[in-house]
């Protein structure tokens, strides 16, 4: 023989035999119910990463990779603030920008909103706004005339088509000889934007930065310098490389810490989710115990026979570990297998279901992201082909344990 007599024994009892093809059965629904919960597994991870990705993406669509602003009041040397960082390999863009709270109103309708002015120019730099214009561009900013890019929801909030007026109402103050006033301006509604985010769309205002320095009183100086990064995971480390390289003190802020509770909600949401699937393939596991509890008592003579040429008790547990392990290690590549090319080709199978039986799964008009996304990471690949192979080893342990310990004797009495 060239190979362990363990090792050819437990192969041998794996294949079907002429008899007891009942075992046999059991053992492949085993070996599909591990395959199942492997492609599950990584499915659904796949989807769940998809759309991850798709709304981190639609979030940093608007909100930049990290900012840099001052402790006190507004920044005034932002030009240094972008001639630095230009300078560092990681940033790829940079944009000023100023941005406060404010009241929009037209007529009757009242809706708070961040107002924040930009350089149309610099914008495509740092955010993704420009290409999800429903109506009019970005350079429709121009300084002194005093226009206005707003939400599509918030447009409808607050009943204004491109072309009308909107009243733009600060928190700051005029004293006048009839008293305090809050300060006004009408703008021109001249774009409307959709980024798929009720959080943007609903209360984000864009105007230009010159327009928006005169609302906000401030002179040169701008709220701050927002930066867009080569490797968006890099954020909270090249921020602190600039603000440790910057003079004087700043106020250092990046994706993760701006929605740190969100995308913290995303994580725990998975990891949920592979732990609730993950009994799937624990499920087949315990079909893999019934299945060698059963072998082990159909092969009592043979164990009898073998213990009494000489094989060791812990040859005879090697032998079932052999079987067991070898269901589920088929299993599992064939899941993997599976997996991968379910994860790849998802987006073209929903579509193709969708057009030959005319139903959508995720209707447009209801759900902001209306495909079905997959981003395949082979760290979750990894991961669930090596928890999957784990459970099934720990799976054999009983029953090869069992069979270890029969008696010659006994087992061979009634033979």
């Amino acid at each position: 023989m060239y190979k362990p007599l363990e090792l050819f024994i437990g192969l041998r009892y794996t294949r079907a035999k002429r008899r007891n093809h009942f075992i046999s059965f059991i053992s492949l629904t085993s070996m599909m119910g591990i395959m199942l919960g492997v492609v599950a597994l990584i499915t659904v991870l796949s989807v769940m990463n998809g759309f991850h990705k798709e709304v981190r993406e639609r979030i940093l669509g608007m909100a930049s990779h990290a900012t840099i602003t001052s402790v006190r009041g507004g920044l005034e040397n932002w030009q240094e603030v972008i001639k630095l960082s230009k300078g560092h390999p990681n940033v790829v863009g940079q944009a000023p920008f100023v941005e406060g709270q404010v009241m929009l109103a037209n007529g009757q309708n009242v809706s708070g909103a961040v107002v924040r002015g930009i350089l149309p120019e610099h914008e495509p730099n740092v955010s993704d706004v420009a290409e999800h214009m429903e109506f009019g561009t970005m350079t429709d900013l121009q300084p002194g005339k005093y226009n206005i890019v707003i939400g599509k929801e918030l447009a409808y909030v607050l009943g204004v088509s491109p072309g009308e007026k909107v009243t733009v109402v600060t928190p700051q103050t005029t004293i006048t000889p009839t008293g305090t006033m809050p300060r006004f301006k009408r703008f021109t509604v001249t774009g409307v934007f959709e980024v798929g985010m009720g959080e943007y769309d609903r209360s984000m205002a864009l105007i230009h930065m010159r327009d928006a320095r005169k609302l906000q009183r401030l002179g040169d100086a701008v709220t701050g310098v927002r930066l867009k990064l080569d490797d968006l995971y890099l954020a909270p480390k090249v921020s602190r490389q600039l603000a440790n390289d910057l003079p004087g003190l700043y106020r250092i802020s990046d994706w993760t810490r701006q929605h740190q509770n969100f995308f913290s909600a995303l994580a725990m949401e998975k990891r949920m989710m592979g732990i609730i699937l993950s009994l799937i393939v624990a499920v087949a596991a315990f079909n893999i115990v019934s299945t060698l509890v059963m072998v082990v008592t159909d092969k009592q003579a043979d164990i009898a026979i073998l213990r009494t040429l000489g094989i060791s008790p812990r040859s005879i547990m090697a032998i079932f570990m052999v079987q067991g392990t070898m269901i589920g290690f088929i299993g599992t590549l064939l899941g993997i297998v599976g997996g991968i090319a379910l994860a790849l080709n998802l987006e073209a199978l929903v579509k193709w279901v969708e057009t030959t039986f005319g139903y959508d799964f995720l209707d447009a008009s209801v759900y902001y992201i209306s495909d079905l996304p997959s981003d395949l990471h082979w760290g979750d690949v990894g991961l669930i082909s090596i928890s999957a192979f784990v459970m099934t080893i720990l799976a054999t342990l009983y029953p090869a344990w069992k069979a270890a310990r029969t008696q010659p004797a006994e087992a061979l009495r009634y033979e």
